[in-house]
Order: C-alpha cells, then sequence, then structure tokens
C-alpha cells in the first residue's frame, strides 16, 4: 500500500523581536482545521556568539547557511510549546525539527514525551540531530566532539524506556536495571524518530537502528533524487532495510507582493520532490494565519499528490 504523502509546515517559534506566542497558537490552530498533517518546531537551549559556525559544513552546519537570529534571538523551547498546541488542537501532529536531544537527560526526556503522546493521543513526532553549536554542549557539561554518541544514547534509552515495562539498559554511559517509566507512548512501539543528517554511514546506522525517517541536510536537501538512492544504499549497506524510508522534502512559503501566500509557486516543487521520493512536504517560511489560504495550500497539495507522479 502506498503512503499518502503528507504537508507539514514550519512554525517559527523563535525572533528577534518580542514573540507573539498567542498569535502562534492561534495559526497551529488554523493548520489543525483546514488539514495540514504536522506543526514542527525548531530548538535552541542557548546561542553562542559564533554564529558563523552555522555555515560550517564540517560542524554540522550547512554552507552558505545563516542562522536566523542573533545571540539574543528568543526562541520557544519546543516540547513546552507543543504541549501547548497539543492542549488547542485535535488532529494535527506534533514534530520538532529538529530538537537537539542529546543535551537533555535521556530519562527525562523519555517522560516528557511519553507524557506529551498521552495528552495528544498519539500526536508526537521526534525530529532529532546533533546540531552545529558547540556552546550549547559546552552550556550542559557535554563535548561536543561525543554529540553522534551523546545523540544515540539518550535515543536508546528513550526507546528502552517506552517499550520496556521493566526497562534494563547499559552502556558506558549509563546502566540501570528493572526500572518503570510510566505512562507509555501512546504510539506502539513509542514515538516515531526522525534522524537528520546527510548521506553518511553514521546517519544510515542511526536510521536503521531508530526508525528509517529521514531528514535530509546539507547538500541532500537540494539533489533529493541522488540523495535519496545513496541514502537507501548506505542503510543496506550497514545491514539495515531502506524499503520504508520516510523522507523529509523541503519547500518554501513563497509570498506575493502584497505579502498573502503565492500559492501556485509555493506548490510548484512539489511533483519534483515527491517523484524523488519525499514521503512529507515540509515548507519553510512563515505561514500565513488567514485559515482561508491555508485551505488553499492544503487544498492544491493533495490534489498534486493524488495525481500520479
Amino acid at each position: 500500500m502506498t503512503r499518502r504523502p503528507e504537508i507539514s509546515l514550519y512554525l517559527r517559534t523563535f525572533s528577534d523581536e518580542d514573540i507573539d506566542s498567542r498569535a502562534m497558537l492561534e495559526t497551529a490552530q488554523a493548520m489543525d482545521a483546514v488539514g495540514v498533517d504536522r506543526v514542527v518546531v525548531s530548538d535552541h537551549l542557548v546561542l553562542g556568539e559564533n554564529l558563523e559556525a552555522y555555515a560550517n559544513p564540517a560542524i554540522g552546519g550547512t554552507a552558505g547557511g545563516r542562522q536566523p537570529t542573533g545571540p539574543d534571538g528568543n526562541w520557544l523551547e519546543p516540547l513546552v510549546f507543543l504541549t501547548a498546541v497539543a492542549a488547542t488542537t485535535t488532529r494535527i501532529r506534533l514534530g520538532t525539527a529538529i530538537l537537539l536531544a542529546a543535551l537533555r537527560r535521556p530519562a527525562v526526556l523519555a517522560k516528557q514525551l511519553a507524557t506529551m503522546d498521552v495528552l495528544s493521543g498519539g500526536r508526537v513526532d521526534l525530529g532529532v540531530g546533533v546540531g552545529w553549536q558547540r556552546e550549547e554542549y559546552e552550556a550542559v557539561g557535554l563535548r561536543f566532539e561525543d554529540r553522534g554518541r551523546l545523540l544515540d544514547h539518550t535515543l536508546e534509552v528513550c526507546q528502552a524506556l517506552w517499550t520496556q515495562r521493566r526497562a534494563r539498559y547499559s552502556s558506558p554511559e549509563l546502566s540501570f536495571d528493572g526500572i518503570h517509566q510510566m505512562p507509555k507512548p501512546v504510539q506502539p512501539g513509542g514515538i516515531p524518530i526522525w534522524v537528520s543528517g546527510t548521506v553518511n554511514k553514521r546517519v544510515a546506522r542511526r536510521l536503521s537502528t531508530f526508525g528509517t525517517r529521514w531528514i535530509p541536510w546539507g547538500p541532500a536537501i537540494t539533489h533529493l533524487d541522488e540523495a535519496v538512492a545513496a541514502m537507501k544504499q548506505a542503510i543496506a549497506d550497514v545491514g539495515g532495510d531502506p524499503s520504508h524510508l520516510e523522507v523529509q522534502g523541503t519547500a518554501v512559503l513563497e509570498k506575493q507582493h502584497d505579502g498573502s501566500l503565492d500559492i501556485e509557486a509555493s506548490l510548484a516543487p512539489v511533483p519534483k520532490l515527491l517523484a524523488a521520493g519525499a514521503t512529507d512536504i515540509r515548507f519553510a517560511g512563515s505561514p500565513p494565519g488567514d485559515p482561508a489560504q491555508l485551505a488553499q495550500l492544503v487544498d492544491g497539495f493533495r490534489k498534486i499528490a493524488s495525481d500520479p507522479v
């Protein structure tokens, strides 16, 4: 059975100016009402002053990229914000893209996410990545150089606590036995995990271990057709099964001169992204608060997604 392509919208929960949290929640409610599949938000616990590092692919940034705020930008904590969204919506899925999961203590993060899943009726998606900013790891007492292993460790603990009634876990970082954490997530097998990264063996192994849901990063975003084929091969090379790989495709909400949403221009990349293997089209940019414009976007997307590619 072919999986129905989904439409997700990023909600900007950050700003160099004061944040209008009420407007953000109202926009999320409008997304919910018109049938957007998923709202996703990003994450920074702290910001250092070396923001140029965002453009350095060698440490996890993206070439030519620019950090969207200065060091004193306001960033809402994503899990707290999405809990508020869960309380004021009924069907839209709640995603992070991405959460710097390794910066949180694993057992606490597992409890927070399980609670969100219960409160939302099983609507949580966890998108994770290692990030690019050394200062965030230093601020919580962790080594930036260990960020990949720290992420894997965090996800290992979460999955143990989500799926085992009497949890046991052992690693160089942490060991426990006979640990009970309830309630479990509503979703069978725990909360779905989306892994961000470029095409490489470490990311392929993470996908094969924690669920084949991929958020492409770097060159993979703009060369998605080649990247999907390469990632499927990389997953197979590490012993995983790439046959059900879910893939984020990235598009942008384009605006007209009067500031309204340009539906046609926004949807123009969608056929190519779907043909490349994307299963979830995530639109970056500021979503309109006007429910009518949101409804037109969703209806246009559904029409494209229902046509043979």
